[in-house]
């Protein structure tokens, strides 16, 4: 059964968990079909230096939803507007595929919010083909005929399936309001290129993290998005695929950790 983590919620309707103190905050957001619980190795740990908040997507976990046919930019007013209601002044921003987005998405509008920030797993201007696939997933799911648990097998390794991480990840998928999911997937697949152009204008130290194993958030468009960015580093994880924060979380800790540090 799958174990949900305590949350809290604001005026606006946005579940979040708040954990730890400190001088910083890191605001932790999840991608399409998942919640709060997907960054519980990155909470466990990095909560113990420093203050870690993670937010439900709308219509995800206790998230109320967006009302029409949200775009990207209308989740990224969501988060902006969240952070605010928050009262949490210049943050760290980690965002984890569809969060990615998101994150992207706020240092290119609010750069005055975001201390540091982090895409993990981001797609950034795909190729014809993969946007024909991704736009033809998000057909399928808004008719509300598709296999819930489909990514599985795009995200986890054969030899991963009797992993606690797979589990946690096929609950979560199984759990997921359908409508949310259908307007957050729909954002997500016509999202890519919508800030792609913010890099060269960013200040503040970007991390962007991938495993050599994703095929759809490739290692090169990490690495294509550390190089347009004025303080961009990219980490690609060897052997893992698109969940890479739950199987590869020691990894993924460290490289979180230095890029707190960076100055």
């Amino acid at each position: 059964m799958l174990q949900t983590l305590p949350r809290s919620k604001t005026p606006s309707g946005a579940a979040y968990l708040e954990r730890g103190k400190g001088d910083e905050t890191l605001v932790l957001i999840h991608g399409v079909g998942m919640r709060i619980e997907a960054w519980q190795p990155q909470i466990d740990r990095l909560a113990n230096d420093l203050r870690v908040i993670a937010v439900d997507l709308p219509a995800h976990g206790c998230s109320d939803a967006l009302e029409g046919a949200p775009g990207l930019p209308s989740y990224v007013e969501w988060f902006r507007c969240f952070l605010e209601e928050m009262e949490l002044g210049q943050v760290n921003v980690a965002g984890h595929s569809m969060g990615a987005l998101i994150a992207g998405g706020i240092v290119a509008t609010a750069p005055e919010q975001v201390r540091r920030v982090a895409l993990l797993n981001s797609v950034h201007r795909r190729g014809l083909d993969a946007r024909n696939a991704v736009e033809a997933r998000a057909r399928e799911i808004r008719s509300g005929e598709f296999d819930r648990v489909a990514p599985l097998a795009r995200w986890f390794a054969e030899d991963e399936e009797r992993t606690k991480a797979y589990a946690l990840v096929r609950d979560l998928l199984q759990a997921v309001d359908p409508a949310g999911y259908a307007a957050a997937y729909s954002a997500f697949a016509s999202g890519d290129s919508i800030y792609a152009d913010c890099w060269g204008e960013v200040e503040c130290p970007a991390l962007f993290l991938t495993g050599d194993g994703d095929l759809n958030s490739t290692a090169d468009m990490a690495r294509d998005m550390a190089a347009a960015a004025r303080r961009g580093r990219a980490v690609v994880i060897e052997g893992h695929r698109h969940m890479v924060n739950l199987t590869a979380p020691d990894e993924v800790n460290r490289a979180l950790v230095e890029w707190l540090a960076a100055r």
